[in-house]
């Protein structure tokens, strides 16, 4: 598994499955529960802050309140990140989800090539899972669960 390139994918999936969406649709709910199209962008910029504290980890430091907090109380953290971006527009949505994306690939290129297979990094989230594990299920499934929601809410409206 090329980590690089998994982050890469599963932006540019997110990216393909919101293009052509127009406006309005995005504050639409019940795409994913009650959250709706910006809701779910905006829960995603949430979670590549938690990446860019994960790759930090990952290069020695300690893990922050931040990521602490996103480990142990889940969908309350979910809650409270969108709620924080609930006056953003689509696209100032959408902005913060790209800009962290950009900050998270700067990053990962950045951190030495075999952090990426040093299992037990992140002991919250389990000894024998290493940086490039929890990338793909914590972030690229993430990522793929969540534009299947859109695809299909946008398919269900034809735009």
């Amino acid at each position: 598994m090329h980590a690089l390139d998994v982050l890469k994918y599963g932006n540019l999936t997110v990216l393909k499955t919101i293009q052509k969406l127009p406006p309005d649709d995005w504050n639409t709910a019940g795409v994913c529960g009650w959250w709706s199209v910006r809701e779910i962008v905006a829960h995603l910029a949430s979670f590549e802050y938690i990446l860019i504290e994960v790759l930090n980890v990952a290069g020695g430091m300690r893990p922050s309140h931040f990521l602490i907090d996103m480990l142990h109380n889940g969908q309350a953290f979910n809650d409270t990140q969108v709620a924080a971006r609930s006056e953003m527009s689509p696209a100032e949505t959408l902005a913060e989800y790209e800009d962290t994306h950009r900050r998270t690939m700067r990053i990962a290129h950045e951190l030495p090539a075999a952090r990426f297979t040093v299992t037990g990094f992140l002991p919250d989230y389990g000894e024998e899972y290493d940086l490039q594990d929890y990338i793909a299920y914590a972030f690229y499934g993430h990522k793929r669960e969540h534009s299947a929601q859109i695809a299909v809410f946008r398919d269900g409206i034809k735009r």
